[in-house]
C-alpha cells in the first residue's frame, strides 16, 4: 500500500480509499456480515480512508462502517463523512443535525474529515453563511477535524478553493481514462493551496468497467463506448479490461491524494489492491491518453452554478 500526506491536514493516507456507496447497498444487494468482513480486510491490507455519508442506503452504509469499526478499530480509519442530504436543506440548524447523526450512526466521537454533500444543491451564499459556520462549530467542538467539499462541477470547486476554508475536495467521473477534464486547472490550484484531493467513480460509474450503471443515458454511454474504442492500447483482457489502467491513471497522479474504490466484495477489493504498487501508465501512453481527450468533457454541459 502506498500513502501520502493529506494536504496541509497532515494526515497519514492510504492512496486507496474504500467508498461507502457499494457498503450501503446503493448498487445493489449486500449482505450486511460480508460487508462487515470485507472493511476488516481492507484495513487488514493497509487502507486506512474510508468516505461515505448519510444518503448512502438511507444511512445504511454509514451504520455498517459504524458497527464495523465499533470493536476497537476506529482509531485505525481516516473517517470521512459528509453533511445534509439530497432534498434537506443546507442552513445551520440541518448542517448540526446531520452531523449528529452521522455520529450516531458512525457510534463515534469526532469525525475526521466532514464534506459539504453536492454542493451544487445550494446557493454559494447559503453555503458561506450556513454550512460553513456549523461545521466551524462542529470543529470547535471537537466533533469534526477537518471541512471538505464535493461536486463533480469543476467550476465549483474551483470557486471553493480559493475561499480558503477547506481543507479537501472531492470530485467524480472528472480524471478518469474518458474525462480528465479536472487536471489542467483545478488539481494543480488544489496542489497550490495544499488542499487534499478525493477522487471518486474512477470507473466513469461502471463504464470503464464495462458495466455501466443502469441510470446512465443511452447517448452518454455510446460516447463513453467510442472513446474506449481508442483506448485498445490500455486494454488487458475482454471485458472488464480497462480497470487495470484506469485505476493506476488515478492512483499515481501526484495530485490526487485518494482514489477512492467502490467495492461491495473482497474479490473487488483484492483486484484494486493489487494496483496499489506504485507503478502508474507507460509514460507515452499516458501522453497518448491526455492528447485523446484533452479539455473533452464526457458528460453534457451542466449549469456551473448553484441556483
Amino acid at each position: 500500500m502506498e500513502y501520502t500526506t493529506f494536504g496541509r491536514t497532515g494526515l497519514r493516507v492510504s492512496k486507496l480509499g474504500l467508498g461507502g456507496a457499494p457498503l450501503g447497498g446503493v448498487f445493489g444487494p449486500t449482505d450486511e456480515r460480508d460487508i462487515e468482513k470485507m472493511i476488516h480486510e481492507a484495513l487488514d491490507s493497509g487502507i486506512n480512508f474510508i468516505d461515505t455519508a448519510p444518503s448512502y442506503g438511507r444511512g445504511e452504509s454509514e451504520r455498517r462502517i459504524g458497527r464495523a469499526l465499533n470493536g476497537g478499530r476506529r482509531n485505525e480509519v481516516v473517517l470521512a463523512s459528509k453533511a445534509v442530504g439530497p432534498g434537506e436543506s443546507f442552513d445551520y440548524a440541518t448542517t448540526i443535525r446531520s452531523v449528529e447523526d452521522s455520529l450516531e450512526r458512525l457510534q463515534t466521537d469526532w469525525i475526521d474529515l466532514l464534506q459539504i454533500h453536492d454542493v451544487e444543491q445550494v446557493p454559494y451564499d447559503t453555503v458561506v453563511n450556513e454550512t460553513l459556520p456549523a461545521l466551524e462549530k462542529l470543529r470547535e467542538d471537537g466533533k469534526i477535524r477537518y471541512i471538505g467539499v464535493s461536486t463533480r462541477i469543476l467550476s465549483l470547486l474551483e470557486r471553493y478553493v480559493r475561499l480558503n476554508g477547506f481543507d479537501s475536495i472531492q470530485f467524480y467521473t472528472r480524471y478518469m481514462l474518458i474525462d480528465h477534464t479536472a487536471k489542467d486547472v483545478l488539481l494543480p490550484l488544489a496542489a497550490e493551496k495544499e488542499i487534499a484531493v478525493i477522487n471518486g467513480s474512477v470507473l466513469g460509474l461502471g463504464l470503464l468497467a464495462d458495466t455501466p450503471a443502469p441510470f446512465l443515458r443511452p447517448n452518454l454511454v455510446y460516447e463513453a463506448t467510442k472513446r474506449m474504442d481508442q483506448l485498445q492500447f490500455l486494454r488487458k483482457t475482454e471485458p472488464h479490461g480497462l480497470v487495470e489502467p484506469a485505476m493506476r491513471f488515478s492512483l499515481s497522479h501526484p495530485g490526487i491524494h485518494v482514489t477512492l474504490t467502490g467495492a461491495a466484495t473482497s474479490n473487488v477489493l483484492r483486484t484494486n489492491l493489487a494496483f496499489c504498487d506504485g507503478q502508474g501508465l507507460d509514460p507515452e501512453e499516458l501522453q497518448r491518453v491526455y492528447a485523446l481527450f484533452q479539455g473533452k468533457s464526457l458528460f453534457p454541459a451542466e449549469k456551473e452554478e448553484a441556483k
